[in-house]
């Protein structure tokens, strides 16, 4: 799997992060599971037609809180919210993986994380 990966966050800041996830509404079903919304406007061709019946998308982010040893891990795969399987869940594109991981970025930059 295909993952984006900050490491070596301190617990306040993995925390910060994680609570400013979840005032989002961004938890995902499982623990420790967040479902990273993709813009609309980046999904590939088969995904816009699969809208519907398969969207939204989302990149799947875990956080990890091990003890001395906090990240957050982004798959660099576009899911569909409701459904496991199709053609158009596949490896993000470069322009979706550029966007998610400036995102990202963003995000921790604006909460004064420092990574």
């Amino acid at each position: 799997m295909r993952t984006y990966l900050v490491d070596d966050l301190t617990d306040q800041d993995f925390q910060t992060v994680i609570k400013a996830f979840d005032e989002l509404g961004l938890r995902g079903s499982l623990e420790g599971i967040y479902y990273l919304p993709l813009p609309e406007d980046l999904l590939q061709p088969e995904q816009k037609a699969h809208l519907n019946e398969c969207g939204p998308y989302f990149m799947a982010l875990e956080a990890v809180d091990l003890p001395d040893r906090c990240s957050l891990r982004m798959e660099l795969l576009v899911r569909a919210r409701n459904k496991i399987r199709c053609s158009c869940v596949t490896y993000a594109t470069p322009p979706q993986r550029k966007h998610m991981i400036e995102y990202l970025d963003q995000f921790i930059e604006e909460l004064e994380v420092s990574v």
